[in-house]
């Protein structure tokens, strides 16, 4: 009798197994809905992402609402002055007092730069971009623009800059300053930067530059002896907080907010976006974290 009914719940559990298998089965044959990848929500008032290789647009938030875009602005300083003729990244600049003024008076982000010292169009490059040197934004300004006078050659560099912007399509673009401290009509949008910075990424110096943690400049000092700088350090904190992370530029002002113009490379796919008017700058990078990972999950 208890052998009978031993063989009897070994007999119920094998039919259990046996429908649950069929059940399985027949699940097998109706193809499971693809996982949805939840859309992020994020405190930065504007934002967007897109897939560098053909950009197709990957996320939107007030993609095309016009904003300050504090020192965003320098990835337009760096590509006009990569886009120029003939470039040598190896001539010298000898850094004016007006730059030091200009960086006093407006109480703006600094490269340290020291009146007299001759820096080089690269070194400059890895100030304007990696400390967002305003002095180093001027120094650019003030060696490619055209004219007698420094603020003539400042006008026609900040000219090349919009006449850039409507090459690229960037309706929603303008600029007058060199660095993003504007004078009250210096503005764009998240899906303008974010086109903007996709064309500059084309540039091998533009990417060697922006990728950069930290990086010492040797200039060369009024005497002619050799200085080395204080290493300057990558305001882009996602280079070491995300993996893959390949720029791009950060921004922030009274008016601005926080902003991050941000770029990551993962299994050969790139992905590149925008926030505007974050809330501070530990929540800029959460935001462009999150977008980073919500456009290589559309990517697959």
């Amino acid at each position: 009798m208890i052998n009978g009914t031993k063989g009897f719940r070994m007999r119920r559990a094998a039919a259990v197994v046996i429908t649950s298998g069929a059940m399985l089965a027949t699940g097998a044959l109706t193809a499971a809905p693809a996982q949805a990848v939840t859309t992020p929500s994020i405190t930065a008032k504007g934002g967007y992402v897109m897939n560098n290789a053909n950009a197709k647009t990957l996320y939107t938030k007030a993609a095309d609402t016009k904003r300050s875009t504090g020192s965003t602005t320098k990835i337009m300083t760096a590509k006009v002055v990569l886009a120029q003729s003939n470039l040598n990244l190896d001539a010298k600049v000898t850094i004016q007092k007006a730059y030091s003024d200009y960086i006093v008076s407006k109480n703006a982000s600094s490269a340290r730069l020291i009146v007299g010292d001759k820096v080089t169009v690269r070194q400059l490059l890895y100030g304007l971009m990696l400390p967002s040197g305003c002095d180093a934004a001027y120094a650019l300004a003030d060696k490619f623009g055209s004219g007698s006078t420094r603020a003539a050659r400042v006008k026609s560099f900040i000219g090349k800059m919009n006449s850039t912007a409507k090459s690229l399509g960037l309706t929603n673009t303008h600029f007058d300053s060199f660095d993003g401290i504007g004078n009250g009509s210096n503005y764009s949008t998240p899906r303008d930067l974010t086109k903007l910075t996709s064309s500059a990424l084309k540039s091998s110096t533009f990417r060697s530059v922006v990728k950069t943690k930290k990086y010492t400049a040797k200039t060369i000092t009024k005497t002619g002896s050799t200085r080395t700088m204080q290493p300057w350090t990558n305001t882009n904190t996602l280079l070491s907080s995300y993996s893959g992370a390949i720029g791009v530029k950060t921004g922030s002002g009274p008016e601005a907010k926080y902003c991050l113009v941000f770029a990551a490379t993962r299994n050969g796919k790139t992905v590149v976006g925008t926030v505007l008017a974050s809330t501070d700058a530990t929540q800029r990078s959460k935001d462009a974290t999150k977008l980073l990972n919500y456009g290589f999950a559309k990517l697959g």
